[in-house]
């Protein structure tokens, strides 16, 4: 190999945020929100008025930008709350709002050693600590937690995600399967015709290719470390066994 439980994913902080003024106010929760695509999130506030504002006379209270209960990365942007009385004109915002952060989850792979893997589930943002992730090893559940350990010479798939958003898996990884050989062209051949040795294999991440020829030692002579092998004006000399 080369380098969803149920429930609602919910992320509230303690630390609530301010924004007065002349007794208006509104008070958020958070100021950043950080959540997994697919996850749902709350984004809460309260606010207060003058004291001589009647709750009667508060006609309408809603959040701007846009409000949705799943959430995609195109969710990502500051959404603010606003309250307005039934005098005109009467209104007030708080300004900075929430600035809601969505993140897709990849895997990152790093090499321990000659052995393991340390598969660990990342996002672009830091999301709770309280967020709980699950391993799939193909199609089964195998482990809880942000980080798996896998043989290197694996070569089943593993993705992860996290609770409450059963249908956002990372993209799976997996070791490279075995690779395919192709010639080009693939008739017969004659001195001074460019030929192509294509290797192939599927893998994620992308696997990196050693082309070798045998020439008679017990070390094969490494020609290249590209998935291509070109051959501009072939000889004779050329001929041999490639792998």
């Amino acid at each position: 190999m080369s380098p969803s439980a149920g429930g609602l994913v919910v992320f509230l902080l303690s630390v609530k945020v301010i924004q007065s003024q002349d007794g208006w106010g509104v008070n958020y929760d958070q100021t950043d929100v950080c959540a997994a695509k697919g996850s749902i999130v709350f984004i809460i506030c309260d606010y207060t008025h003058p004291p001589g504002i009647d709750p009667s006379d508060i006609k309408d209270r809603f959040w701007f930008t846009k409000e949705k209960d799943d959430v995609r990365e195109s969710d990502s942007a500051e959404y603010k709350f606003t309250f307005m009385t039934n005098k005109p004109g009467e209104k007030y915002t708080g300004s900075p709002g929430v600035t809601l952060s969505v993140t897709g989850l990849q895997v990152q792979v790093r090499r321990l050693n000659s052995t393991w893997l340390e598969l660990t589930c990342h996002s672009s943002c830091v999301l709770s600590d309280r967020a709980e992730y699950y391993w799939y090893k193909n199609e089964e559940i195998i482990k809880t937690g942000s980080s798996l350990l896998v043989s290197s010479g694996s070569t089943d798939r593993y993705s992860c995600y996290l609770r409450g958003s059963w249908d956002q898996r990372s993209p799976a990884v997996y070791g490279p399967q075995r690779p395919s050989v192709s010639v080009s062209p693939s008739a017969e051949m004659l001195e001074g015709d460019s030929v192509t040795l294509t290797c192939s294999t599927d893998a994620n991440p992308a696997a990196s290719y050693t082309w070798y020829k045998e020439d008679g030692t017990s070390d094969p002579r490494l020609l290249s470390e590209e998935p291509q092998l070109v051959f501009s004006s072939i000889q004779s000399s050329d001929s041999g066994n490639y792998s």
